[in-house]
């Protein structure tokens, strides 16, 4: 079993339909037809939305976000209209706002690595290659790779898993049109982003984005980007390949859920417990770190 914990009633608010509750994210339709995303504190693991909150985490992603979409401007457009709260919204959606442009969203998520972890490691440990890309003998968990791979993967559900699939696949599902720019974006994105990053001390070992066409046929980038919920990132003065690294997302959760001091079982069907104060208040703060380290502003 998977899913949410304690799927939560959406917020309603006059002048604005509800259309889907997500992971983090809340999303209306206003009458003039956009898109109005507000990013909860809610935080999820092994395809799990819990039962605890992170405090200002959606605060905290959606400045991030807005701040990227600022560095990207010049790679690729976004579909950011405004950040101006509704009428009639709770006074809580400041901050964690943002009015968007409607896209047709492509149904996969764009994954680039630039390092080998994650579900990327596990199959090369068996097969020497990611999504079918052969890579090179002699990788460990966290190899910088000889150069970013496009590793996509299908949208699932929520309480469902993403599943790796091959390049070939999306162009099969989607055009080897729309698959070659998917791609390129995917890849320049990333670069970007990359070195951003690494200028300021973090390592982006890999990252998922999400893409869509406006009503011109452009290729437009949309939900979040090149945050800590949706990125793996490192302090590049601790990377150390051969093992685990260090991270600022939300590892500190799964380490948790995952120990004796837990007591759940991830592959029972139980849904997992509340997190601890503790750990509530170390996973902020790596938020925050984050924020702060890569915007070079303090976080208010």
């Amino acid at each position: 079993m998977s899913g949410f914990v304690d799927k939560p009633e959406p917020v309603q608010v006059p002048g604005l339909v509800h259309l889907h509750t997500g992971k983090v994210r809340e999303l209306y339709q206003n009458e003039a037809g956009e898109l109005v995303m507000v990013a909860s504190d809610r935080t999820s693991a092994f395809d799990w939305v819990l039962p605890t909150d992170i405090p200002d985490k959606g605060r905290i992603l959606t400045q991030l976000s807005l701040w990227w979409f600022d560095q990207l401007a010049d790679v690729v457009p976004n579909h950011v209209i405004s950040t101006e709260v509704p009428a009639g919204a709770p006074a809580d959606w400041k901050g964690r706002t943002m009015v968007c442009r409607s896209l047709s969203m492509v149904p996969v998520e764009c994954v680039a690595r630039g390092y080998l972890t994650g579900s990327g490691l596990l199959e090369y440990d068996e097969h020497r290659t990611v999504c079918g890309l052969a890579l090179p003998e002699g990788l460990v968990d966290g190899s910088e790779l000889p150069a970013p791979i496009f590793t996509p993967a299908t949208k699932a559900a929520v309480g469902e898993h993403d599943e790796n699939v091959s390049y070939e696949e999306v162009a099969r599902q989607v055009g080897a049109e729309t698959a070659a720019q998917l791609r390129q974006t995917t890849l320049a994105v990333y670069g970007r982003g990359r070195d951003v990053a690494r200028d300021r001390g973090i390592i982006l070992a890999d990252t998922k984005f999400e893409f869509g066409y406006d009503g011109d046929g452009t290729l437009v980038i949309g939900d979040e980007v090149l945050t800590p919920d949706s990125s793996r990132f490192w302090p590049a003065d601790e990377w150390e390949p051969g093992h685990a690294q260090p991270s600022f997302d939300k590892q500190i959760i799964r380490d948790w859920l995952t120990s004796d001091a837990s007591g759940w079982d991830r592959h029972s069907e139980q849904p997992p417990p509340p997190l601890p104060a503790d750990v509530v208040a170390r996973v902020r703060a790596r938020y925050i770190e984050a924020y702060e380290l890569l915007t070079g502003s303090t976080w208010q």
